[in-house]
């Protein structure tokens, strides 16, 4: 049984009674409003409606608080926690699924990322190059620098002083494409745990991810300088088109990534430090999470056609229409649209 006297029960009652009545008529006009928006009835908003929202929501959440304070009844507070619950959903919470997401990631979102990054890709375009170069020259002046720099899982006979029948045979074809998908999922966990690392170190200002690159393209470098000196430079540079136009692009775009982490934390600009590098983590993991979708596609390249192609001008083709496939979709698609947008 309640302490309170009945003439303090009496007056409570009349202050929930009045406290209600003075701001129900907002509560009633967002709840129409919030199930409108639940049901997809938007088009049956108005305008004054619509500008009226965040107004009716801070309203809402004004009094909730308030009638927790003065403990006002149960039923009301339950009452307008709902409706204050639900109409923080319609103006602060995400309003796109998954498929609507992927739509904007692929119709613009991933290009538009790639392109703010610009220079960042140029910086590791330039690493990446040097270090090919770097890697031919010093197997060139010491042969010793080619176990150094290529992955044992290379050197099966790929190896300094093979014949060209040999190394001709390491390009060719498999007959058929049986075990092939394990072997694409090999590819894919291997390049993805280079671009990963490529990325992720880029914290440290970029430091590593050069360093990185260097290594990785030092070791493309080397077996460059292998098959070349047997004449097979063409032969070498279309059996890793196929997939190397994607799976090189994918590394570029993950270095860049992690070179433009690494930047914005060195030289935030005008910008505060942790704005510039939260600015900078949200593009990087957008060109990321496109990355991890190229890396799929080289796999199955890598597994699949690059196995079963065995013609060199077929296998060209197949990689020279897949880099421009990536140029044109990274650096010509969207910009209508983000012309617009800006």
């Amino acid at each position: 049984m309640s302490d309170l006297a009945p003439d303090a029960i009496e007056a409570a009652i009349l202050r929930s009674d009045r406290f209600r009545l003075s701001r129900e008529d907002d509560w009633r006009r967002l709840e129409q409003i919030v199930r409108r928006m639940e049901t997809g009835r938007l088009r049956k908003l108005s305008d004054e409606d619509v500008l009226a929202l965040p107004a009716l929501y801070r309203t809402a959440a004004s009094s909730l608080a308030v009638a927790r304070e003065t403990s006002l009844d149960a039923a009301t507070i339950a009452w307008l926690e709902s409706l204050v619950r639900r109409a923080w959903f319609q103006v602060y919470g995400p309003r796109q699924g998954f498929a609507r997401w992927l739509a904007g990631f692929l119709g613009g979102g991933l290009s538009r990322a790639v392109r703010a990054i610009w220079p960042d890709i140029l910086i590791a375009l330039a690493v990446m190059i040097a270090g090919a170069v770097a890697g031919w020259l010093l197997v060139a002046q010491d042969q010793e620098w080619y176990w150094s720099l290529v992955p044992s899982q290379f050197t099966d006979t790929r190896v300094p002083g093979a014949s060209r029948e040999v190394l001709l045979q390491a390009l060719g074809t498999e007959s058929s494409a049986a075990g092939l998908s394990g072997f694409a999922a090999y590819l894919f966990q291997n390049n993805a745990s280079v671009s990963i690392l490529a990325f992720a170190l880029g914290f440290a200002f970029g430091i590593p991810t050069l360093l990185i690159l260097l290594k990785e393209m030092a070791t493309l470098g080397a077996m460059l300088w292998l098959f070349a000196g047997q004449g097979l430079t063409l032969e070498f540079a279309a059996w890793l088109s196929v997939h190397g136009s994607t799976e090189l692009f994918a590394i570029l775009l993950a270095g860049a990534a992690g070179i433009h982490v690494g930047r914005s934390m060195a030289f935030p600009g005008k910008r505060a430090l942790l704005p510039a590098t939260a600015a900078a983590g949200r593009r990087a993991a957008t060109v990321m999470a496109g990355v991890v979708l190229m890396l799929v596609v080289a796999a199955v390249l890598e597994a699949f056609a690059r196995e079963l192609v065995g013609q060199t001008w077929d296998r060209l083709l197949i990689g020279g229409a897949m880099l421009l496939f990536w140029l044109a979709y990274f650096f010509a698609f969207g910009r209508s649209a983000s012309a617009a947008d800006a």
